[in-house]
């Protein structure tokens, strides 16, 4: 997913198992990002009863599972080995089956073109430095009219980061606006720390803004259809929740169709 995969697979496969246990995902509906509406509320995604559907960076395969509890023929696909262990475990605990495939996502060659009925990626393309080149293989194998659905940190909420210290408004006064930390016209990587037993890991990102999703999307010939940045949904918080989400939309959420051949 990253320009530097090694780099990318060695943090990911260190970091799995604290980021499952910390994120907790939902196996009975589609998550797209935190302290916001699931697909259960938002219905992107429409009827998966016997439908071919592709998780691009499924992670521990929740969003997979879900959609395999609806009757989709299902297919996850990331570069880490140990998430795909957890999804594989996970899929087998929930007593479900899953296609899942270790690969980096713009390595798709083993879907057939015109095949799938659904791409979906929840918090995944911005650690993909090429997204036109993901773009291009998505519209390959999506049928005429099926759509690609995924969900982002918002561009303006990457704003709010400081490096490789992302915490550092995070215990904000929830009544004092959060600061910008850089702008959203810089489009150099940044790096994010992370602790896993005891080793501190960093994981590279890449903002887009959306403008620049948007041109990618059409340069591939998708159509956009729905754009989505969501307010905080009521009820109970996660640990991912901030004050900042209060005041900048925490996900962007995107579904575009494929047009032509």
């Amino acid at each position: 997913m990253e320009a530097s995969v090694p780099e990318g697979v060695a943090a990911w496969d260190a970091y799995s198992e604290a980021y499952q246990e910390r994120m907790q995902l939902p196996t009975t509906v589609v998550s797209y990002g935190p302290d916001i509406p699931t697909e259960g509320e938002l219905r992107l995604l429409g009827d998966l009863n016997g439908k071919r559907v592709l998780d691009l960076g499924c992670g521990g395969g929740q969003a997979a599972i879900a959609f395999a509890k609806q009757g989709a023929r299902a297919i996850g696909v990331d570069f880490s080995a140990v998430q795909l262990a957890w999804a594989r475990r996970l899929a087998e605990a929930e007593e479900v089956r899953v296609d899942l495939r270790q690969n980096e996502l713009a390595e798709l060659a083993f879907v057939r073109a015109d095949s799938l009925d659904l791409v979906f990626s929840s918090y995944v393309f911005h650690y993909v430095e090429d997204l036109s080149r993901v773009f291009r293989q998505v519209h390959r194998v999506l049928k005429v009219g099926a759509p690609l659905v995924f969900s982002i940190p918002h561009p303006a909420y990457q704003m709010l980061w400081a490096g490789e210290d992302s915490r550092s408004w995070l215990d904000s006064d929830p009544d004092v606006p959060p600061a910008l930390r850089r702008s959203y016209f810089d489009r150099s990587p940044f790096r994010r720390q992370r602790e896993a037993d005891g080793a501190s890991l960093v994981l590279t990102e890449y903002p887009h803004t959306m403008a620049e999703l948007h041109q990618g999307l059409t340069r591939a010939s998708f159509r956009v259809d729905v754009i989505l940045e969501p307010s905080p949904a009521p009820g109970p918080r996660s640990k991912l929740y901030s004050p900042a989400m209060a005041w900048v939309p925490r996900t962007l959420i995107i579904r575009a169709r494929k047009e032509g051949s």
